[in-house]
């Protein structure tokens, strides 16, 4: 075996290096400062229920069911897990509560090519998209999922209609509010 090249070595210790930095500054930055926790009430929890429509499901009986008011928007843990978010006084799944439903309503298809800017936060653009609930309206909060597997990748808010969606070819078609690896995902309590 030949030995490895100065310029090689010290490329490969720079990248360790800047790999161990970023989760380090990744375990500084993204921890979620939290206000408050406490029970939720009977007659909230009542509320909450109707408000989810289609996805009250992921409020299953006998299950501890709290609240955590935090810098962002209060969450809603169920057994410890944060599984819904308030969005602008309206309850919604997140990514872990969607990961636990069938998603039914309220979805947008994208290809695998828009999944890693998704991933990352990007905004939903037009182009990426394959299909979508047809009932969606423009305001709507929506669950993103990718084409070959159907699971969730982030949640936004529409900013057309699903039909327009599927048949505009550019420009934005959803905000995107919660993604995978945002503080929310990272939340442990």
């Amino acid at each position: 075996m030949y030995p490895l090249p100065n310029n090689i070595i010290l490329i490969l210790q720079l990248m360790f290096e800047f790999k161990i930095r970023k989760r380090l500054h990744r375990l500084r930055c993204c921890k979620l400062k939290i206000r408050k926790r406490y029970h939720l009430k009977k007659k909230m929890l009542k509320e909450v229920e109707k408000k989810l429509g289609d996805y009250s499901t992921i409020l299953k009986p006998k299950s501890k069911v709290e609240i955590i008011e935090t810098e962002l928007d209060d969450i809603i843990l169920i057994d410890g897990t944060p599984m819904i978010m308030w969005i602008n006084g309206e309850p919604f799944p997140t990514l872990k509560g969607a990961l636990e439903l069938d998603i039914q309503s309220k979805y947008v298809v994208v290809d695998m090519g828009a999944v890693k800017f998704v991933i990352n936060g990007a905004d939903i653009m037009s182009p990426g998209i394959t299909d979508a609930d047809p009932n969606i309206k423009k305001g709507d909060l929506v669950i993103i999922v990718d084409e070959t597997h159907r699971k969730p990748l982030a949640t936004g808010r529409s900013l057309i209609s699903g039909h327009d969606m599927v048949e505009n070819r550019e420009g934005k078609a959803v905000k995107t509010i919660h993604h995978i690896g945002d503080k929310l995902w990272d939340l442990t309590v």
